[in-house]
Formats: structure tokens, C-alpha cells, sequence
């Protein structure tokens, strides 16, 4: 009832504000159970896609967002919840990654829509990114649900990072036609098998998407981006520091030189 409720409230006010495109969505089934894979842009992939669709779409959202202090943080974990998202610990490890598997598993045994983003974090920069093995494929041969590839197209731009308010733009949605795994049924341990999958949805996603895909996981790149920034702000420092430091060092140097060579220019006083 609750996410009817926000669905409606919600997705009403998005679809005016935003007026929002989607193609294909007649390769989602009426009913029964499927995993929809997305591309994931921004934080708002989760709001679009499901308020343009009939079914229920069930996501897996990381945890701080339903343990986030202050009232904004209980105003955005009563609205995740509020649209049928589950939380995820990404840094609790192994045992995080199992719930989060048992987690699309119940939802699809429900006869439901599981959501899930294989590249597991947003895109640091609008290309698509190697997707995880873990979740999707394995929730994916446990069930024998069919995979929906989908593509969200320009969400990163509605609220690029550091932006308080939103630029009112058109984003879209593709759905391509479901993906069917059957012929790796009973394989779900074969990390061969799991690689395979992952790599034939994103090469579908990127197909509908028409994004650059790039063979490293987003993680990775965000890390590698975060540590240039890092860098780059405390490159300068270092370099003004240094300068100083030289600037000391031939001070210090030229100062001895004066007092050397006005001891060495002395003439000596005749003796009496």
C-alpha cells in the first residue's frame, strides 16, 4: 500500500516535471517473476524506471541510506523504503553479498520484479562499467528468471555532482527483450559460467545504452579518480612547500657566503 501510495504521489509529479521517455516496455512481463539489469547513472535510476512501469520493481539501495542521521536522513530512508528498496551493506563483505543474493532470491520467488545494477555502484562518469559477477548472476540461475537488460538514458545529467537543484530535462529508458540463461542451469558455481553471463548482459545494456564501455569495475575507477583528486589538491602544497624550503636553503647559504667572505676580505692590522 505504501509504495502504491508513493508511486503514485511520486511518480505523478516526476512524470510532469520531467516528462520521462521509455521504449520496449512491452518486453516486461504482465506477470511473473524477472530480473530487471540496469546501467546505474545516478541516484534517480531507482525512481525513474519503476514510476514508468505498472509492476512493482523491487531494488537493492545501500544501507546508509536508511541509516542516515537527522531528519533528512529519516525522510530518505522512510521514501526508500517507501518505494520497496533493500538495504545492503557494500563494505559488510562476503556475508553482505550473500544477503543481498538471498534478497533478490525471495523477490523473485514472490513473483516479482528484482532490480539490480551489475556494475554494483553509479558510473563516475556516464560510461559503463565491467559488471560483477555475483549478485545477478547467481540470483539469476538460482531462480531461472529471465534477465531484462534496461539502459537509463542521461539521469547523470538531471543532477550532476554538486548540484543542489535538478535541470529539468527528458531522461530516458530502453528495455531490450528478455535474455534467456536455461542453458547454464545447474551451474551456478562455475565462476566461468558467472563471468559469461555478467559479460553478455552489459554487452546488451551497452547495446541499448550506446555508452563507451570500459573493462574495470566501477569501484575501481572511482577509487583511482579519487586518489588523483587527492592529489591534485595536495600537489600544490607540497610543491609550495618545497620552493619554500629551497628558498630557505639558499638563504641560508647566501648568508654564510657574506659572512665567509667578509671574514676572508679583512686585511690583517700591521703589527706595532
Amino acid at each position: 500500500m505504501l509504495y502504491g501510495a508513493m508511486k503514485h504521489s511520486l511518480g505523478a509529479g516526476l512524470r510532469l516535471a520531467f516528462r520521462p521517455w521509455v521504449e520496449g516496455r512491452e518486453h516486461v512481463p504482465a506477470e511473473g517473476p524477472a530480473i530487471l539489469a540496469s546501467n546505474h547513472l545516478s541516484f534517480s535510476d531507482s525512481f525513474f524506471l519503476p514510476i514508468m512501469l505498472d509492476r512493482k520493481v523491487t531494488f537493492i539501495a545501500k544501507a546508509e541510506y536508511f541509516t542516515s542521521p537527522g531528519v533528512k536522513g529519516r525522510l530518505t530512508a522512510a521514501f526508500i523504503k517507501g518505494v520497496g528498496q533493500l538495504p545492503v551493506d557494500r563494505e559488510g563483505g562476503r556475508d553482505a553479498a550473500e544477503a543481498a543474493i538471498r534478497s533478490g532470491i525471495s523477490v523473485i520467488e514472490r513473483g516479482e520484479l528484482f532490480g539490480i545494477y551489475p556494475e554494483g555502484t553509479r558510473s563516475p562518469d556516464g560510461r559503463l562499467y565491467r559488471g560483477r559477477p555475483g549478485g545477478l548472476a547467481r540470483v539469476a540461475l538460482a531462480t531461472g528468471a529471465p534477465v531484462i537488460p534496461v539502459a537509463m538514458i542521461d539521469t547523470e545529467k538531471i543532477q550532476p555532482p554538486g548540484k543542489v537543484m535538478p535541470k529539468l530535462m527528458r531522461p530516458g529508458i530502453r528495455i531490450g527483450a528478455p535474455l534467456d540463461f536455461s542453458r547454464y542451469e545447474g551451474m551456478e558455481n562455475d565462476r566461468f559460467i558467472l563471468r559469461s553471463l555478467t559479460d553478455e548482459v552489459m554487452y546488451a545494456i551497452m547495446k541499448l545504452s550506446g555508452q563507451e564501455y570500459v573493462d574495470v569495475y566501477a569501484s575501481v575507477a572511482k577509487r583511482a579518480l579519487a586518489e588523483e583528486a587527492a592529489a591534485a589538491r595536495v600537489g600544490p602544497q607540497e610543491r609550495i612547500r618545497e620552493r619554500l624550503s629551497g628558498l630557505r636553503d639558499r638563504s641560508e647559504g647566501g648568508a654564510e657566503g657574506r659572512k665567509d667572505g667578509a671574514e676572508g676580505d679583512e686585511e690583517p692590522r700591521p703589527r706595532a
